[in-house]
């Protein structure tokens, strides 16, 4: 899936041979075009790696939430049993 993150980053990696062929007119643009479509696939590995290194980080950071949650349950649970004692 194409996502816009991935044109984004693929624009900003191919900027130097798209402002050389738009603006410069020193590259030509059916080069500076082929730059930018090898850059789209070289954007979306990058942006997959870093998704893929920041979910183990936000399953770590979920994984102390829920045992937070179980312990404050647990001891609500005990707080309550001492009360009706």
């Amino acid at each position: 899936m194409l996502r816009p993150s991935v044109l984004g980053l693929a624009i900003l990696l191919s900027i130097p041979a798209l402002w050389s062929a738009f603006a410069d007119g020193s590259m030509g643009i059916t080069t500076a075009l082929i730059r930018f479509l090898i850059a789209v696939p070289v954007a979306a590995l990058m942006l997959t790696l870093l998704r893929m290194v920041t979910a183990s980080y936000s399953r770590q950071a979920l994984r102390r939430e829920l045992a937070a949650a179980v312990e404050a349950r647990a001891e609500a649970q005990n707080q309550q049993a001492a009360d009706r004692s």
